[in-house]
């Protein structure tokens, strides 16, 4: 596999892979000899390929004139792959009832470098045309090289799919089209092609994409295929159902959980509490005296048994009293942490405010939280032979085989990943997060050839994530005597990338100073859905709220003047009013609240309709949500993403957090991590705003405005400013 890997790419040096990384800055023309004149990334087809109706790297069409569709990203319930399919097949003008969606496997020739794209056009660099070709093609180097084939930050359709898949739709079209016109011996240019065909209209001739696939597959894959424009879309913008729902319904789709191998045993496994606390002693005595269990497992921070079946190895786990250290934060609760927080901020002073100005000043916090996916962590593997299997659903499965590989002392090309749906990612399965699939390959060293099944039991997921951080934020805003807001201060704990961007307004503000500081770190922390925009959405939002109130203004009028240079964030702000009735009397018993926020190439703008239960508790009767995501690519599918990111904002909140005890996580199962359930979830009604631009993304931006709507609201409602989440009356 590796000869062949060289033979395809080539010498693939350290030195060109630096020089490729300053791309923005032309440094890949330079850093990469000819790559102005790169090829289509999309030329390089997976091993085998040959005389197999494989037309780029993502399309195979078979005699039978069915297109099959290789996606490379994963499938977790987000719906994208159908939504990219789409894209390509609009582009190839295939026949949608001909199309076939299949996830790629975990190759490198589907190492996915469109990406990057994605991040610089929400950074609004715009690429140059000239520029396209290298830069893909450098991506996509880069992307092999490093092992990338990630599913997250929204990057799958504004980034894969606006600048992937349309490409080799059209790609392969006009590969059909140039087999078309050899075969019939006529000019291409009297040749088109519709629903699978290629037709010459002037003698009624026609041809399947299947007969034309294995001629087309020995033509040249040109560098800039014509594209259509929005207004030539047949099949895109139009509602499809999804191609991953049959299998889900019918109960077919596999996901890691699920995987069953001959032979296989499980393993149950407790990591030591408190983060980087270290394994001291265990006497593995109780579980190896249970039936069915065949051996306890010690790795540095953890105990693990391996049994016949599951539910025999959780018991024996459950038998044992294991000791482990508490790595020197034993003493750290919740109120540590916070105080923590609020001690990095006190060395950042915010600069003296305006003279003669009104100043209104606060602190907002958000807490830990967990992903709580359905499916808990888990992994299965197989070593025999030198090679190691791993049967795991994961959001990178290329970058998840380096972690196997080092774990079981292999060769990265000695490592199969066989990547599963996924129960739920959110972030939890990053690169970066595959401890469960490190934990699986070194159980399953003991026991080769034979495969192992790690699961990990909820509490272990619960209390062993990659958590959203805590944040801590200081704001300071001065209002002039017309109730003006003329300067904007910020100070929050925070460091990773993103939070800048998250934390700064999008609104106009002359004097505008927005810091971060290095926060305290206890937990493990990682990506949540919406990154940092779901803590700084609550922040900025709640914030921007308090000031129009101090001013006497109405909310929305307020962030309709300061968002007069920004047309798209002011169209949705006024289009999410108008759904909303803002300005008509909410019901008996109830207030609205409003956010805006964009996030991942997305605006959002979201109005809250929240009253009071008989007990006081808070309930949320309605959202109304005005999208500008550029474009829908399949409207049914977005609608329920944004439907789906209100759910998931709500939850948090209303009642997620993670808290610490004694340097350990406290929550441990679902009742300690409560849900909006249905019988108390709002009414989401959810619009599009098509305002021409780019696609952006939909998976995370509906998440960050719910929690500043419905706590501007509840202000509104009940005169309390709450500024930490899960939102509590006092």
């Amino acid at each position: 596999m590796a000869e062949e890997k060289k033979r395809r790419f080539g010498k693939w040096t350290r030195r060109a892979f630096i020089g490729a990384g300053s791309v923005a800055g032309g440094g890949l023309v330079l850093g990469v000899g000819g790559v102005m004149f790169a090829p289509n990334r999309l030329k390089y087809l997976p091993e085998g390929a040959a005389g197999e109706g494989h037309l780029t790297t993502w399309i195979k069409i078979s005699p039978d004139n069915q297109t099959t569709v290789l996606i490379p990203h994963c499938e977790m319930g987000q719906g994208a792959l159908t939504g990219l399919g789409m894209l390509l097949a609009e582009e190839l003008d295939a026949d949608w009832s001909l199309v076939r969606i299949e996830q790629a496997p975990s190759e490198d020739v589907y190492a996915n470098g469109y990406v990057v794209r994605a991040f610089l056009e929400e950074s609004g660099f715009a690429v140059p045309g000239w520029l396209e070709r290298a830069l893909d093609y450098g991506a996509f180097k880069m992307a092999d090289f490093v092992g990338l084939q990630v599913t997250g930050g929204s990057t799958s359709t504004r980034g894969t799919g606006a600048f992937g898949m349309r490409l080799a739709g059209a790609s392969a079209k006009a590969m059909l089209l140039e087999a078309g016109a050899e075969q019939f011996g006529v000019p291409i240019e009297e040749l088109t092609a519709r629903d699978s065909h290629v037709v010459h209209e002037a003698s009624g001739r026609r041809a399947t994409f299947g007969e034309l696939a294995n001629l087309a597959g020995t033509m040249g894959v040109p560098r800039r295929p014509t594209l259509k424009t929005r207004e030539q879309y047949r099949l895109v913008g139009t509602s499809r159902n999804r191609a991953d729902i049959p299998s889900k319904v019918q109960g077919q789709a596999q996901y890691g959980i699920d995987v069953v191998l001959p032979d296989m045993l499980y393993a149950a496994i407790m990591r030591a509490p408190v983060p980087g606390g270290q394994l001291t002693s265990v006497d593995p005595a109780p579980a190896k005296a249970m039936a069915g269990v065949r051996e306890v497992v010690v790795l540095p921070d953890a105990v693990a048994v391996v049994a016949d079946g599951y539910w025999q190895a959780q018991q024996g786990l459950n038998a044992l009293s294991p000791q482990f250290t508490d790595a020197g934060v034993g003493g750290v609760d919740t109120a540590a942490i916070r105080g923590m927080h609020a001690a990095a901020l006190d060395t950042e002073a915010m600069d003296a405010a305006p003279a003669g100005a009104r100043t209104i000043e606060a602190e907002y916090t958000v807490p830990y939280l967990a992903h709580v996916t359905m499916e808990p962590m888990c992994a299965t593997v197989r070593l025999t032979d030198g090679l190691c299997e791993v049967w795991a659903g994961t959001q990178d499965p290329l970058s998840s085989r380096g972690v196997a590989a080092e774990a079981a002392g292999l060769d990265r090309d000695a490592v199969i990943i066989h990547n599963q749906q996924l129960g739920g990612g959110f972030g939890r399965r990053l690169p970066g997060t595959y401890d469960y699939i490190e934990q699986a390959v070194q159980v399953a060293k003991s026991f080769s050839p034979r495969p192992v099944k790690l699961i990990w039991s909820r509490e272990e997921d619960m209390r062993h994530g990659y958590y959203r951080p805590f944040v801590m934020s200081r704001f300071r805003g001065t209002l002039d005597d017309q109730g003006r807001l003329v300067s904007w201060a910020s100070r929050f704990t925070g460091s990773r990338f993103g939070d800048m961007v998250a934390a700064r307004p999008h609104y106009a503000i002359d004097d505008t100073a927005v810091r971060a500081v290095a926060p305290p770190e206890h937990l493990r922390t990682g990506a949540w859905r919406s990154v940092a925009a779901s803590q700084h959405g609550f922040f900025v939002e709640s914030f921007i709220d308090e000031l129009a109130h101090a001013a006497g203004r109405d909310p929305v009028e307020f962030r309709s003047e300061l968002l007069e240079e920004e047309p798209r964030h002011r169209a949705v702000l006024e289009r999410a009013a108008q759904m909303a009735d803002w300005g008509t009397r909410p019901p008996e018993g109830r207030a609205r609240g409003v956010a805006v926020v964009e996030s991942f190439g997305s605006i959002v703008a979201q109005v809250a309709e929240v009253g009071l239960d008989a007990d006081g508790a808070i309930r949320v009767y309605r959202v109304d949500a005005a999208v500008d995501c550029g474009f829908a690519v399949n409207p049914q599918q977005a609608m329920a993403q944004i439907q789906g990111g209100v759910v998931f904002g709500l939850s948090a909140a209303l009642y997620h957090q993670i808290t610490v005890r004694d340097g350990a996580v406290e929550q441990r199962n679902f009742p300690d991590y409560q849900m909006v359930r249905l019988a108390n979830a709002p009414h989401v009604n959810v619009e599009f705003v098509d305002n021409g631009g780019p696609i952006g993304g939909l998976g995370e931006p509906g998440v960050p405005p719910v929690a500043p709507a419905v706590a501007n609201a509840l202000f509104v409602l009940t005169g309390q400013r709450l500024r930490s989440l899960p939102l509590t009356l006092a």
